[in-house]
């Protein structure tokens, strides 16, 4: 049932470390997820250092999916998107052909206060990868939220146990966050061929083995997946159908690597738009630069 476990690695952000989840090097996607942050839990104390701040930077091929549990993050970018994330809420930015944005901790600069959360990208169909840029947010209240004896789900995109995310999406996939209290269980959607979980917090049994707090657990397909919670547990389950081979280098991923190349060289050259009401800074592209890698 187990087909992987993958442990977090952890990255220094200049202000924060995150746990990294994908890209793996034994396995790069899961579905259409080519890329798995998790970020916090921190708390941060009042007059936060700018340069924790996510400046300005560019993505194509990709839609990204910010979600927090605790915290408060301000998203800006190139199409006149300026909008707060809170807990429960989605942003869904879609890169397609390009997008510049930024990410900023206004708040906890001012107040101090946790942050915790996920973001997460999702590939784009080739068809689709030079679509039209463009920003959603949803509210929690926008969300469907199914609960069922001791167990509490809420889908951020996609399909899964009969309920339909308003999120725009571009493929087949599914995004929950799940919170079981002891005892509860809860199966994984069982109609993708991709599906996989990450434990934020607790401790779950699954296939007779336990795992507390940090990994991801990718399953094989067509075999049912029961998970149970030993203690209060907070999970993210994910899957869909995979896309075929991406490559991926800094910020950019698409299907071809000449695509990213054109990327490179646009954002070096100063020709992608940068967020309008965030222009006086942006992240250079890092050097040297690297071959894309490809990822499947």
């Amino acid at each position: 049932m187990i087909e992987l476990v993958i442990e977090p690695r952890r990255r220094d952000l200049g202000g924060f470390e995150v746990e990294r989840v994908l890209p793996w090097v034994k396995r790069r996607m899961v579905g259409p997820f080519v890329f798995f942050d998790r970020m916090g839990p921190v708390d941060f104390a009042p007059g936060l250092r700018r340069e924790a701040d996510v400046r300005p930077h560019p993505h194509i091929g990709l839609a990204t999916v910010t979600y927090l549990f605790a915290g408060e993050i301000m998203h800006r970018d190139s199409v006149g998107s300026a909008q707060p994330i809170r807990p429960g809420e989605v942003n869904w930015m879609i890169a397609g052909r390009g997008i510049t944005h930024s990410e900023r901790f206004e708040r906890a600069r001012a107040e101090g206060g946790p942050l915790h959360g996920i973001q997460a990208w999702v590939a784009l169909p080739e068809t689709d990868e030079e679509t039209d840029p463009a920003f959603h947010h949803h509210g929690a209240g926008e969300l469907p939220v199914l609960e069922d004896d001791g167990a509490w789900a809420r889908l951020i995109a996609g399909r899964a146990f009969g309920l339909q995310a308003p999120v725009r999406t571009h493929s087949p996939l599914f995004y929950l966050h799940v919170v079981l209290q002891p005892g509860a269980r809860i199966a994984l959607p069982d109609d993708y061929p991709e599906r996989a979980l990450h434990v934020v917090e607790g401790e779950v049994e699954v296939d007779g083995r336990v795992f507390t707090g940090g990994p991801m657990l990718v399953f094989a397909a067509g075999k049912p997946v029961l998970v149970t919670a030993r203690t209060t547990t907070t999970l993210m389950l994910l899957g869909g159908e995979p896309l075929g081979p991406r490559y991926i280098d800094w910020n950019f991923v698409s299907s071809r690597p000449e695509r990213i190349a054109q990327a490179k060289a646009d954002w070096r050259a100063g020709r992608m738009k940068l967020p309008d009401l965030d222009d006086q800074e942006f992240i250079p592209l890092p050097e040297p630069a690297t071959p894309p890698n490809p990822m499947s």
